[in-house]
């Protein structure tokens, strides 16, 4: 088990994870990993290399040749900041359905693990505390109604300028659920050791205090 300490947060699309992840990694002093970041990376490597979504060696080709770096709110992926791009619904939906890939996922699983660098790490995805982490000694699976996360992207979506219609939203985040948690490599599901945490009806604020107070529990692990 690495000494590093960690919090994993994993849950479905727009449950809130990155919101919390980044306060919990403000909180404490550490570095921050937005898992789905990589995979919306890789389908926007897809889309601008006109690649065929649908060849799985060539997706995981791209995701492997990533040239990306992460600088507080921009993301820059061969000299351009494509943080906001990647937030369209478009490179959302391929990266879920490319997320499905075996040979995508083990071209992205060092690279996220090299992430855990002292004093350490929060980080937030699909698959943190389940396989890409799974000696986090703190892991929570945060949950949302899906009713209450559509509205939640619908708020973010406008809110950055981009047009967004509540009832598709709704079907494509039914969609996406269905697809993380069929999935037959790494799906969505919370370890066994997981804390969940329903956000459906809590701020962001007492979200991050119920992490931070789970994190002080475990007592001298910090």
């Amino acid at each position: 088990m690495s000494a590093i300490p960690m919090i994993t947060i994993d849950g479905p699309t727009a449950s809130g994870k990155g919101t919390i992840a980044h306060r919990v990694a403000q909180a404490l002093g550490w570095a921050v990993l937005d898992s789905g970041a990589l995979y919306r990376l890789a389908a926007l490597a897809v889309i601008d290399g006109g690649i065929d979504p649908g060849d799985q060696a060539a997706v995981a080709r791209a995701a492997q040749g990533l040239d990306v770096r992460f600088d507080a709110d921009r993301i820059w992926m061969g000299g351009a900041d494509v943080a906001a791009r990647i937030r369209e619904e478009r490179v959302g939906n391929l990266a879920s359905k490319i997320a499905a890939y075996p040979a995508l996922r083990q071209a992205l699983l060092e690279r996220q693990r090299a992430f855990r660098r002292p004093p350490g790490l929060v980080a937030d995805g699909r698959d943190m505390g389940t396989v890409v982490f799974a000696d986090a000694p703190l892991k929570i699976f945060l949950v949302a109604d899906v009713e209450a996360r559509a509205q939640r992207r619908c708020k973010q979506l406008k809110e950055k300028g981009f047009s967004a219609n509540l009832a598709d939203l709704l079907q494509d985040m039914r969609e996406r659920d269905a697809r993380d948690r069929n999935r037959a490599h790494a799906p969505l599901v919370a370890a066994p050791d997981a804390r969940t945490i329903d956000s459906s009806n809590l701020s962001v604020e007492a979200t991050v205090k119920q992490v931070l107070d789970l994190w002080s529990s475990l007592g001298t692990r910090t």
